[in-house]
């Protein structure tokens, strides 16, 4: 059997969508309570900025993948409005719920399913943008999600990826401090679970880091991928063009 990370830990692949499922089984109640805690309000930033260099017009059709609690999902709704279609999914059901009623509780209604990034339900060139928000580091084969990504785009159309990354050399000892010590007790405070932020903090630690991201997108066919470094490369947004 071949095997894969799930934080620092070794697992089996066919696992660590189990173990993954039971992170996110654990955290959906209050994931977002714990998101406003852990990044002091910044991840509304990092997403609006994502809206803002995604640029998406009325009529625009877009996927949303890992989308969760619906954050990205209702900011790109708002932009297509009426005329375009904006697909929420997530693989993980108990977050998917969470989203549906959050976004029906502010009038949205979206198509929401469970789908696996690995194996997307989509006809080829169906979308205008495709996101993916804090999910791809849990997935298992990347570069096949990314695949996947790439081959439901229309022609010109956008991945945009935004996920921790590799934050600037002076600040690593710090930032380290904070995710291994203070990260986890906050999610036993808050959440009732301290494995779960322990999870979190060691897998940032094994995703790839900027370039290494830029070039996976590269090879499974973007034309084009533009970096942005936010708040000193705690996260990154990738944005790849489908030529």
């Amino acid at each position: 059997m071949a095997s894969t990370h799930f934080g620092f830990k070794t697992v089996d692949e066919q696992e660590k969508a189990r173990h993954v499922r039971g992170v996110f089984d654990s955290v959906a109640p209050r994931y977002d309570v714990m998101n406003d805690l852990m990044s002091a309000g910044l991840h509304r930033i990092w997403k609006r900025y994502t809206i803002t260099v995604a640029n998406p017009q009325p009529g625009d059709q877009v996927l949303d993948i890992a989308g969760g609690t619906g954050d990205l999902s209702l900011a790109f709704a708002r932009k297509v409005g009426s005329t375009g279609r904006v697909v929420h999914t997530d693989i993980n059901e108990a977050m998917l719920r969470e989203g549906r009623s959050r976004l029906l509780d502010l009038g949205i209604v979206l198509p929401t399913m469970v789908c696996d990034a690995e194996k997307l339900p989509f006809t080829s060139g169906s979308f205008d943008f495709v996101s993916v928000a804090f999910g791809l580091r849990n997935m298992t084969h990347k570069e096949l999600a990314l695949a996947e990504m790439h081959r439901t785009l229309k022609p010109g159309g956008k991945l945009l990826v935004l996920e921790f990354s590799r934050v600037a050399k002076p600040l690593e000892k710090a930032y380290d401090w904070y995710s291994f010590n203070i990260l986890p007790k906050l999610g036993k405070l808050v959440a009732n679970d301290e494995e779960s932020y322990r999870y979190l903090a060691e897998s940032i630690r094994m995703h790839p880091g900027q370039e290494e991201l830029r070039q996976m997108m590269r090879t499974v066919g973007f034309g084009h991928v533009d970096v942005h470094n936010l708040s000193a490369g705690v996260v990154a947004l990738h944005v790849g063009i489908k030529c």
